[in-house]
C-alpha cells in the first residue's frame, strides 16, 4: 500500500466490551455493548482500542478502517461485505455494500468507508 488511509473520517465510541480484541470487526451485542460477530452478520465498527482489562473499548463506527479478510476477496469500489466469523471481513452477495478503496492480496487486508 503506497498510501494510508487509516483514521480518515473517522467516528469513534466507547463500548463495554464483550470478548473482542484490538482489530476485530464487531456488532453491537447489548444494551452499550460490542461484541463478536459471526460469520455473515452484518457489523458495526472496528476496534481501535481495548482496555487492558477487557471491559471497555473505542469503536470506529465511520471513516476509513483496514480489516483482514477471508473467502473470497471484496471488490474494489461498492462491494457487499459481511463478517467473516474470524474478526474481519468477507464478500458476501445481499449484505450491505461498502466502499473499498484498496485490497492487499498478499497480507489478505481491505481498506473501506464504514
Amino acid at each position: 500500500m503506497t498510501y494510508s488511509y487509516e483514521g480518515i473520517g473517522q467516528v469513534v465510541a466507547t463500548f463495554m466490551a464483550d470478548g473482542v480484541q484490538e482489530g476485530q470487526i464487531v456488532k453491537i451485542s447489548a444494551t452499550e455493548t460490542v461484541g463478536v460477530c459471526t460469520a455473515g452478520e452484518p457489523f458495526c465498527g472496528k476496534v481501535k482500542v481495548a482496555a487492558r482489562d477487557g471491559k471497555a473499548c473505542a469503536v470506529a463506527l465511520r471513516g476509513m478502517v483496514t480489516a483482514s479478510y477471508s473467502g473470497n476477496t471484496p471488490n474494489l469500489g461498492w462491494c457487499e461485505m459481511a463478517s467473516d466469523g474470524n474478526g474481519g471481513v468477507s464478500y458476501k452477495s445481499g449484505s450491505r455494500a461498502y466502499l473499498v478503496v484498496d485490497l492487499d492480496p498478499e497480507t489478505k487486508t481491505v481498506t473501506f468507508m464504514l
